[in-house]
């Protein structure tokens, strides 16, 4: 294990019966960064996660987890990462603190300091006054909040993030990417499920493209994007009351300015702006994958 990695994979490969859902798959994750593993439904990002995690057995290849062999040494594994899966694992009927302590119990804190960290991270998360509130009263971004919270107790180096901002409010998923944010400046290291493009283009610093269990690119998002940069975009405004941005891509300026022009004389809209753009991540998923961007954002389903 190369100390500088958090994970290392090679060949990871999951069969369900006769679903291949994970393909062979290798990638390495250095220590302290944001990960980003980006795919649509069924993809297998969850599989993936569940394997690294020790909730699944691989039924072929190998990784190592900070330090330590999946195969062998799963137990020493679990006690050092944090895991926020999709759907909370904490308790309805215990309260915020209450939950806080007893997973810093089942993470092996000391008893004496469980209090303390439980205090530190309600006051971290902007809870302290909900502290004895019942988790099953707390509001969905409350909850989100308390389990990426119970994740932290034990003050691990890895954390992984399955779809967290899923079903959250604009103001919850902005704290929790501050939150991540943070993080990273702290030195963790944070693997990111999501299926929300421009949230893996704010926060990652490397990504892995996941399509029908197969891993088609994994590179910087700016390195990502330097691969559909032969392309040129053109955005226009146009009007006149409701205002509508339309985007064009083809191989050169002009050939995009026309079609966008093409378009607003069709729909009988005035232009109000013209501008070129760059390539985004949206832009190179479409292009690596296949895919579209809205394929991203269809309603979930399990992986």
């Amino acid at each position: 294990m190369n100390n500088s990695k958090a994970i290392q994979v090679s060949g990871l490969t999951k069969y369900y019966g006769d679903l291949l859902a994970v393909d062979h798959i290798s990638f390495e994750v250095p220590q302290g960064q944001v990960f980003g593993f980006l795919g649509p439904n069924g993809a297998g990002k969850t599989t993936t996660i569940r394997m690294l995690t020790g909730l699944t057995r691989p039924t072929e290849g190998n990784a190592c987890v900070l330090g330590y062999d999946l195969a062998t040494e799963i137990t020493r594994i679990k006690k050092a990462i944090g895991v926020v899966p999709e759907t909370s694992n904490l308790y309805d009927e215990l309260s915020a603190w209450d939950n806080l302590v007893f997973m810093g119990q089942l993470y092996g804190v000391p008893r004496q300091e469980r209090g303390e960290r439980a205090d530190a991270l309600l006051r971290r998360f902007r809870l302290w006054e909900k502290r004895n509130t019942p988790f099953a009263k707390l509001s969905k971004g409350m909850k989100r909040a308390l389990t990426v919270a119970a994740a932290l107790v034990h003050c691990p180096q890895l954390v992984f993030l399955d779809e967290p901002t899923t079903g959250l409010d604009i103001l919850s998923a902005r704290s929790l990417r501050a939150l991540i944010g943070q993080l990273r400046q702290e030195g963790v290291t944070v693997f990111l499920t999501t299926h929300y493009l421009e949230e893996a283009e704010r926060l990652c610093d490397q990504i892995a493209l996941i399509v029908k269990g197969r891993l088609v690119a994994l590179d910087t998002v700016e390195g990502l994007k330097a691969r559909v940069w032969g392309r040129a975009t053109v955005e226009v405004t146009v009007g006149p009351s409701a205002e509508e941005r339309l985007r064009f891509t083809a191989e050169d300026v002009v050939t995009a300015l026309r079609l966008a022009l093409a378009e607003a004389e069709q729909q009988r809209r005035p232009v109000l702006s013209v501008r070129t753009v760059g390539p985004t991540l949206e832009d190179a998923f479409i292009e690596l994958t296949g895919l579209s961007a809205e394929v991203m954002l269809m309603e979930k389903g399990n992986q």
